[in-house]
């Protein structure tokens, strides 16, 4: 029985949909455009993440780096006086190695010798965009990197400073296209270099391609590129995730060992953990989310007033029809469901509408921007669940409006 009462107070509400279909349209449009603000940004919110995650992901939660500065400006004095730290040179990189030695943990030196080579191979050549870093044998380790072709650098290739390299996936589209590119010669500048190994495709962030770069050992890339105050990065990964914070304690008090800083003195130089960067970074995108939220806040607020609105006039439009409902034994409970039932169809069309519609906007918007797009679930439940409140607060009222009125004066209304 309630579920045929059910049914025909949906076929009811699709007949006065009909019989409104020009004002209906337009409240469904303006539930949709909330709607579509909130699920389009959060999509993008999603992707944003997404890809964050993927290419940071790669330098493992139990690494940590040594770097010239940490992840944010430090200040000090009354007048914020930025703080200049010296760059981590060569000898300073080499003495932290050869110090130390905390257990469970792999130090790596690197170094970006240049990001405008060009590289060479027979009668062709690349755009002078080429990205070269210097690196020891557990660079490609440290760093989550792995090969898809050949091999990594061995200790023999650091040692002996062989001109050999590891190059990026995107050599085998280009440069190195439809040969194997495993012990072939290419030159930078001058120098000539055998491929041993093909890095797997690691994409893009923020559009800068992180397969356009060609591995080379650090002593070979320091006779070759000899720019003043190069700047190195030191790596440490941790085997143990229950010693990373021992060990970062550890690389702090031997770095402040190797530049002999005093017990007074602060830091000169940051520690930045890959998963501290990760959260820094996401906790970026709680701000676009924010905004989401107070957007689609704002014109839900309006779809609101207007769904209230038509839904208001429905009732005065068919106060007749309401009458012969009661004089007939309508209880008011039934008639105050009928017009419920209209109202949460007309919020779940106008919800389902901009779901879609916020959907294709943030592909649109993730796939112009190079980001991994990812189907919003959250978003998609936040918005069904904003929909039905709204349909929920706007049908209280127009329901509870019609239930109470009289038949006799309903049925003499003109």
């Amino acid at each position: 029985m309630m579920l045929k009462l059910f049914k025909e107070n949906i076929r009811i509400a699709f007949g006065s949909i009909k019989t409104q279909l020009l004002r209906t349209i337009l409240t469904v449009l303006i539930i949709a455009i909330g709607i579509t603000a909130l699920v389009g940004i959060l999509t993008v919110v999603s992707a944003l993440d997404n890809t964050i995650s993927n290419d940071f992901a790669s330098m493992g939660a139990n690494t940590f780096n040594i770097n010239q500065y940490e992840n944010k400006v430090r200040n000090r004095g009354g007048n914020e006086r930025e703080v200049v730290n010296p760059i981590i040179s060569y000898p300073e990189a080499v003495a932290f190695k050869t110090k130390y030695k905390y257990p469970f943990t792999e130090t790596s030196l690197s170094f970006t010798a240049t990001s405008t080579a060009e590289v060479k191979y027979l009668g062709e050549k690349t755009d002078p965009e080429i990205k070269v870093v210097g690196v020891d044998e557990h660079f490609i380790t440290n760093s989550g990197l792995e090969t898809s072709l050949g091999r990594s650098f061995n200790q023999f290739d650091i040692e002996n400073n062989t001109y050999s390299c590891v190059v990026g996936s995107d050599f085998e589209k280009g440069l190195l296209k439809d040969v194997n590119p495993i012990d072939k010669i290419i030159s930078i500048r001058g120098a000539r270099f055998k491929v041993i190994g093909v890095l797997k495709e690691k994409g893009s962030t923020f559009g800068n391609s992180q397969d356009l770069r060609v591995l080379i050992p650090i002593q070979v890339a320091r006779s070759l590129f000899t720019a003043p105050n190069i700047n190195y990065t030191i790596s440490v990964m941790v085997s143990k995730k229950e010693v990373l914070d021992e060990a970062i304690d550890n690389a702090t008090s031997t770095m402040r060992r190797v530049r002999k800083l005093s017990p007074v003195r602060d830091n000169n130089f940051g520690v930045v953990r890959s998963d501290d960067l990760i959260n820094r970074i996401l906790s970026i995108t709680q701000y676009l989310s924010l905004a989401a939220w107070t957007i689609s806040v704002i014109t839900i607020l309006g779809s609101s007033i207007a769904l209230m609105n038509i839904m208001v006039v429905s009732v005065t439009e068919r106060t007749r029809e309401i009458g012969v409902r009661k004089a007939l034994g309508a209880k008011r409970s039934t008639v105050a469901f009928q017009f419920f039932i209209e109202t949460l169809l007309i919020g779940q069309i106008g919800g389902l509408v901009g779901i879609v519609l916020g959907i294709l906007l943030g592909f649109a918007i993730a796939t112009a921007m190079s980001f991994a797009f990812v189907i919003p679930w959250m978003a998609i439940f936040a918005a069904f669940a904003t929909s039905f409140c709204v349909a929920l607060v706007s049908g209280l009222y127009p329901a509870i409006k019609a239930s109470k009125l009289d038949p006799i004066e309903a049925l003499r209304y003109e």
